[in-house]
């Protein structure tokens, strides 16, 4: 056994394995409160969620971050009786990570749609980390237009000061907005987030360590985090299938920054996806996403259908 192995064997004795089957018989009983069209709304392209996977899979593990939460709060209450303070507690907030076309922006669209479903934590809002992305005049300037997505290309230190806004209490926390049409940020343009009950942040690289011993790291500012896991190969075909997808929607649009893709061929698309996911995709995969796999609470393990096939969830 390599070091590696057996490195990756002690991460995930960490984690108690849950069958599909087993964890969805934790559903039993709660009613779905997501319509097949709702589901539908939230998928995203390539993606195969239908409403058995939401009931089996999301719906369990909404009432379990549900449960966090309210425990969460219940212990920052507490603690701010024994302190003999007011209580003072701040939004509970979750962290998505996973590989480029895994699927985790349609499961961070779902699980805000859950979540803000229980008593408890109506206001959910969504945060996707492009938007610490630097601009891409910046990336140009900095030589990592070809990197973009690599640790080096986000503002980590925005990103670690609106989550520490977040996380503080603020009364409100602004992230920069970014055009996935323009495939830049937007300037002058913000999400605003004013002290919901729940954050979700989502992004390839939310689990990073920190880069020194004294940084702080995105993570330390969320109380949950998902990582969504499935086979290198398995990735490698979503994201060409859904580069072959994007032809006919995102890239058609006259303003997208990827229009000069619209009229590949069928041949065509899949060769310059493959150049994209071989010299970009795959290297961020192996070097900097997949190594924070075992810094997550919980791992989604989907199969090749795109369907989950068990969890993992860390032991207390």
């Amino acid at each position: 056994m390599s070091l590696d192995e057996a490195t990756t064997d002690l991460a995930l004795s960490l984690y108690r394995e849950i069958a599909r089957d087993d964890w969805a018989r934790m559903a039993a009983g709660i009613p779905q409160p997501l319509t097949e069209t709702e589901v539908v709304q939230l998928r995203g392209l390539g993606d195969r969620l239908d409403i058995a996977e939401v009931s089996e899979v999301y719906l369990p593990l909404s009432r379990l971050l549900s449960l966090y939460a309210q425990a969460t709060k219940r212990l920052g209450a507490e603690t701010s009786a024994f302190l003999g303070e007011a209580d003072t507690t701040t939004p509970f907030v979750i962290g998505v990570a996973g590989s480029v076309a895994v699927g985790k922006s349609t499961i961070a669209r779902l699980l805000r749609e859950l979540v803000s479903r229980w008593p408890g934590t109506p206001r959910v809002e969504l945060v996707t980390t492009d938007g610490f992305l630097h601009p891409n005049a910046e990336l140009e300037r900095r030589g990592l237009m070809a990197r973009k997505g690599f640790p080096e290309s986000y503002d980590r230190r925005a990103l670690v000061e609106f989550l520490t806004d977040v996380k503080s209490g603020a009364v409100e926390a602004r992230a920069p907005f970014y055009s996935h049409v323009k495939y830049d940020i937007v300037p002058d343009a913000h999400v605003t987030v004013r002290r919901p009950d729940v954050v979700i942040v989502e992004g390839l690289n939310v689990l990073q360590p920190p880069p020194a011993p004294n940084d702080v790291a995105v993570s330390d500012l969320f109380d949950f985090s998902i990582y969504v896991d499935a086979e290198t190969e398995d990735i490698e075909s979503w994201f060409v299938q859904r580069f072959l997808a994007l032809r006919h929607a995102a890239f058609s649009d006259p303003n997208s920054f990827f229009r000069v893709f619209a009229e590949l061929s069928d041949e065509e698309a899949v060769t310059t996806a493959l150049g994209y996911w071989n010299d970009i995709n795959l290297p961020n995969l192996e070097a900097n996403v997949l190594p924070t796999r075992h810094r997550a609470t919980l791992v989604l393990r989907k199969a090749a259908s795109h369907a989950v096939e068990s969890v993992l969830l860390r032991k207390l």
